[in-house]
């Protein structure tokens, strides 16, 4: 539900920690935007943050690593058609808000005579998908301390081949308060955490990796010892599973990708050719395509920012607007693309929600939240079964994406080759190469059990890096080319 009364509460916080502490309310908030608004710009934003953040590290049995920082600045951006200028200070002060107001106002040589009204005070409407709890104080430091122990503990207790263990776990709080030329005034309290295990399993002097772990927007009560053990389960069994793998056969073949993180492709491949920069200078494969055919039929890809506790997920973006549930290609049918407000304004469409940036020092751009395909009607036992020859990927490393041509490259971290229906073993160094609007065409069978990722994600566009989600069901594409080392 979109409303305004978490905003109020938010606002209070936002406040209490960017605002007080300087000196400084809403009258110079709304000073700074009239002296970049007396020249002609078509939007202006002021974005003030407040991130507190901490790390640990184990390796070897000890924790290695311990580290604690907090950030804080305003960033200013004034916007004058498809032109940005923007300055940022890490000095929170009425001056270096103005002195940054009159660099970006520089934008537009046009000024303007006479007197500029100032706007109507507007809360803006969000949602309320997570608490704001500070999740670095939800466990003291020796609790911390004993949960990557435990972790590290129980991986090696699990198999006598597990020959290193390492596990990290991260914790933010990040405050933002968002002041648009409009008059919007709208304020995020984000929490965030991550634990993660990797595991090196050696065996007749062959040594393999595997790894584990999540999180979401919420405290670090969430790591449970049935959560810690599924983590650990992942990570070892990954690691014994590359132990056995053989060198992985090459070639153009049927490949089923498996469910969760495997989305990744999905992500790289056809979310970054649906952000609306790219679609409105043309340089995307799926540029000008709305209303047509661009994948098989039965494939619905969302990008989903309202999903409670989810690391994609925000109450509101990095320039105010509420979150939303945008279908992107529906029946294999491209719906939309996803807007930030410059992009959608020069598209003259409405934002969708996913203006983003990695920080105060960072304009935003139209990025993902949580991008998925929705599930099918096919058993996922099935679908394996219906391999005659061809590759099941259960899971990925990294991969990337050409958006102007469409293609990918990516890893598979745990593969198995498939021949009539049965698994027959694990396979090892197998990369597969596509072209992400083709490979949507070849979908042939969609599981019926779609999954979102565990809660690691992150996504890299331009040199800024934010959380996102990834999820999809089992599926079947034919046809995809599989670069292997047999």
């Amino acid at each position: 539900m979109i409303s305004r009364e978490p905003t109020i509460e938010r606002l209070a916080t936002a406040q209490q920690l960017l605002l007080t502490p300087f000196g400084l309310d809403e009258s110079h908030l709304s000073k700074a935007l009239a002296e970049i608004t007396s020249h002609k710009v078509d939007d202006a934003d002021l974005y003030f943050q407040y991130t507190r953040s901490e790390g640990w590290s184990l390796e070897e049995g000890i924790v290695k690593t311990g580290s604690f920082s907090i950030d804080q600045g305003v960033g200013v951006r004034a916007v004058s058609g498809e032109k940005t200028a923007f300055a940022y200070s890490d000095d929170i002060s009425e001056a270096s808000l103005l002195d940054a107001a009159r660099t970006v106002r520089s934008i537009s040589s046009a000024g303007r005579t006479g007197r500029v009204k100032t706007p109507t005070r507007k809360i803006a409407s969000s949602r309320s998908l997570y608490n704001g709890v500070d999740p670095i104080s939800t466990l003291d430091s020796t609790a911390k301390v004993k949960l990557l122990e435990k972790t590290e503990k129980l991986a090696r207790s699990r198999d006598p081949r597990v020959a290193q263990v390492m596990a990290g776990l991260a914790s933010e709080y990040d405050v933002v308060l968002v002041a648009r030329a409009d008059g919007t005034l709208a304020a995020d309290v984000r929490p965030l955490v991550r634990l993660s295990v990797t595991v090196i399993a050696e065996q007749n002097g062959r040594r393999e990796v595997g790894s584990g772990g999540g999180g979401g927007r919420f405290g670090l009560a969430y790591f449970d010892d049935e959560q810690i053990a599924e983590y650990v389960d992942q990570a070892v069994k990954a690691a014994l599973t590359n132990l056995d793998a053989r060198p992985a056969p090459a070639g153009e073949m049927t490949v089923v990708l498996g469910s969760g993180w495997p989305g990744i492709l999905l992500h790289e491949a056809i979310g970054h050719g649906l952000e609306g920069d790219f679609n409105r200078k043309g340089s995307s494969a799926f540029s000008g395509r709305i209303g047509q055919r661009v994948a098989a039929k039965g494939v619905t890809v969302l990008d989903d920012g309202t999903i409670a506790d989810r690391r994609g997920s925000l109450n509101v973006d990095d320039e105010g607007n509420a979150s939303q549930r945008n279908v992107l290609i529906e029946d294999g049918i491209l719906k939309g693309y996803i807007q930030d407000s410059m992009n959608a304004r020069l598209m003259k469409v409405k934002p969708t929600g996913n203006g983003r940036r990695e920080s105060y020092a960072h304009v935003p751009m139209p990025r993902m939240t949580n991008t998925y395909m929705l599930g099918g009607d096919k058993d996922p036992q099935e679908i394996v079964a219906s391999i005659k020859k061809g590759l099941y990927a259960t899971n990925f490393g990294g991969g990337q994406v050409d958006i102007t041509s469409g293609k990918f490259v990516f890893s598979a971290s745990e593969a198995f080759w498939v021949e009539n229906g049965k698994i027959q073993y694990p396979v090892k160094g197998a990369t597969i190469v596509g072209n992400g609007p083709d490979a949507l065409t070849r979908v042939t069978m969609i599981g019926n059990d779609m999954k979102l990722d565990s809660g690691v994600g992150t996504c890299g566009k331009e040199g800024q890096s934010v959380p996102v989600g990834v999820g999809q069901p089992t599926l079947r594409i034919d046809g995809l080319t599989v670069g292997g080392t047999a």
